[in-house]
């Protein structure tokens, strides 16, 4: 359901808990001499019956989800920059085990721990993209670090960690990102297939977990748009599989006069349908509003292409579609 915010509005994108799409809205008192100011988030998209959500589960994702919010929107409402709370934000969600995001990522076939994230600056169309990194605590601040400190735009594998430790970026042990919630998904998953019985995972999320895939859109009072997102993408993937967070334009994509994106799904439908790209194209070329293109392009094109997912997207007068 989209929806639109003005000054100070705060929305959490709240997926698969209870009803598949929930969202919690929280007013803060509104100066109207200020410029709007606006964060957006979600844990991934999919769908998952209450039944297989305990309370303290549900309570678990919500407080994280919450202090996320509340952590990229105190940047924002100090007058920080966008890409600042974006960063922030999804630290905080690479931080946590709930999420397929850094420690809590999911495992591949092998075994190993493997994660891509991304993030773009709406106002220079900037950006940078890390994948298959194994060490890097947040791979987030490390796709910073590519957008700023590096001539190219997307590292991948060993040369990202190794750009990672000449900028200084944290570095753990793989042990590190190992949790045995994440460890049991996969054993489950390769039992299924041991016994002949078709287990394909479509979201760059575990399929029974739906809590994924993080991602954060932002509108600073200077006007700046910028987007972000970070994944441990698909469990038991295999061959150095990468999905669409951190391919600009498809997973992520920032631009002042149209909009930010952050998707979650199948990630190969994701990259060939140019997705997040594809959303501001068409508020820029048809002249349509955010919520039209959002929709034309999750509900329609997305859909009738076989893709699943969504995304969260933030245009520059602060109001938010969430197809």
């Amino acid at each position: 359901m989209p929806l639109s915010i003005k000054i100070l509005t705060l929305v959490i994108f709240i997926t698969c808990v209870l009803t598949g799409a929930e969202m919690a809205k929280k007013k803060l008192p509104q100066q109207s001499t200020e410029k709007p100011i606006a964060i957006a988030i979600h844990g991934g998209a999919g769908t998952i019956l209450k039944s297989k959500m305990t309370p303290e589960k549900e309570r678990a994702y919500r407080d994280a989800l919450q202090f996320a919010l509340e952590t990229g929107y105190a940047i924002l409402q100090k007058g920080g920059s966008s890409l600042d709370a974006v960063e922030a934000t999804i630290r905080t969600m690479e931080d946590s085990p709930l999420f397929n995001a850094g420690k809590g990522a999911v495992f591949t076939n092998a075994g190993t721990n493997e994660m891509d994230a991304s993030i773009m600056d709406g106002k220079t169309r900037q950006a940078g993209a890390v994948a298959r990194v194994t060490h890097v605590k947040n791979p987030i601040s490390l796709a910073r670090k590519v957008m700023v400190n590096s001539p190219h735009d997307f590292l991948v594998g060993e040369g990202a960690e190794d750009f990672a430790r000449e900028n200084e970026i944290e570095l753990v042990a793989p042990e590190y990102f190992r949790t045995d919630e994440r460890w049991q998904q996969l054993q489950k998953i390769k039992q299924a297939e041991d016994s002949g019985q078709s287990r394909e995972i479509h979201l760059d999320h575990d399929s029974d977990h739906k809590f994924g895939t993080v991602g954060v859109v932002a509108l600073d009072r200077e006007g700046n748009l910028a987007a972000g997102t970070s994944t441990g993408g698909m469990t038991n993937k295999r061959y150095g599989r990468i999905g669409d967070s951190p391919v600009i334009g498809a997973g992520t994509y920032a631009d002042n006069a149209t909009c930010a994106v952050s998707a979650t799904g199948h990630g190969e439908y994701f990259i060939r349908g140019v997705v997040a790209y594809d959303i501001a194209a068409m508020m820029q070329y048809k002249n349509i509003s955010l919520n039209e293109a959002a929709a034309a392009v999750i509900m329609e094109k997305l859909t009738k292409a076989g893709g699943t997912g969504g995304v969260i997207s933030l245009d520059r007068d602060g109001n938010i579609a969430m197809p």
